[in-house]
């Protein structure tokens, strides 16, 4: 009889492609990976890893085993998400990811509003960027993650993944206060061809995003500073230091010595929640995103 735990270890070392990536994983230590494994290839009487420099890989028997195992854990995640549902109770933990801003912006209230609504329902939470939440929720480190793509720049859905929309977020142009178009009622991206941008990190999304749309109206950005955080872009926003795009959600309160200023082309950001198809009928996903869209209705 193959050991659950066992496989799943197995199956985070497939995905992960490390024995440090799967303790990370699975939330225990690289010796407790070796040891599931050693234990699982005892079982089968096969050899599952191989040395590969100065780490591992699988071996044939450990890849064809791991495809089995994947789909056993779907089959098991499946069960699960049946016997929630029949029991109808939102209980067990729920783990979700979100970006900084959405963090900041939706949790405290969707949280707390399950918090009130459902205390037997264990929330654990954290901030990732959303390529890292998606990747997350596709190998199980997550149930779910809140994440998000421009309006002229979708984010591909993974295969096996299911999504509900949370908010369309605006976002205007963080000006300092005393910039030559502070007091325009709206503005034109073209406008600010000789402006230095703050911008979030290099290879994020919204990084990605702002180099995309600003070079296809014919601009070439000029970058002054990166940050991934909104606030901190906006605190170099208030000391004169370049402009930024600031979507509403997560932004407030706002510097006083700055300026937000709508876009003519009305830019913005679609938030949505994701997780994978085999949860689809677990009560603490519904109740979860139900929790975010409440959230997402008083963002304002």
């Amino acid at each position: 009889m193959l050991n659950l735990e066992r496989l799943r270890t197995l199956d985070a070392l497939a995905r992960h492609g490390s024995v440090s990536g799967a303790a990370e994983g699975l939330h225990i230590t690289t010796s407790a990976v070796s040891q599931q494994m050693s234990k699982l290839e005892r079982e089968i009487g096969q050899q599952l890893l191989a040395k590969n420099g100065r780490g591992v890989r699988l071996t044939d028997a450990g890849r064809l085993l791991a495809e089995h195992a994947a789909r056993i854990l779907s089959q098991v995640e499946l069960a699960q998400s049946d016997l929630e549902a029949q029991r109808g109770k939102v209980v067990g933990e729920l783990r979700l990811a979100a970006f900084p801003t959405a963090a900041r912006g939706l949790f405290p209230s969707a949280l707390s509003a399950l918090r009130a609504e459902h205390p037997a329902l264990r929330v654990r939470s954290c901030e990732l960027e959303p390529e890292t939440g998606i990747a997350g929720v596709i190998r199980g480190d997550l149930d779910l993650a809140v994440v998000l793509d421009w309006y002229n720049k979708p984010m591909a859905l993974p295969e096996g993944l299911v999504k509900a929309h949370i908010l369309d977020d605006p976002a205007d142009v963080a000006l300092p206060a005393g910039h030559r178009l502070a007091d325009r009622d709206e503005v034109d991206l073209t406008e600010f061809a000789e402006d230095e941008w703050i911008t979030w990190g290099e290879g994020e999304f919204c990084h990605e995003w702002l180099m995309f749309t600003l070079r296809s109206k014919g601009i070439e950005p000029l970058l002054g500073h990166r940050a991934p955080e909104t606030h901190t872009q906006l605190a170099l926003v208030a000391a004169g230091l370049g402009v930024c795009i600031a979507p509403l959600l997560g932004r407030h309160p706002m510097p006083s010595a700055v300026v937000t200023v709508p876009l003519k082309q009305r830019v913005r950001r679609h938030v949505y929640v994701v997780w994978r198809a085999d949860a689809d009928r677990r009560p603490s996903i519904r109740a979860a995103v139900r929790a975010l869209r409440e959230a997402g209705e008083n963002v304002s």
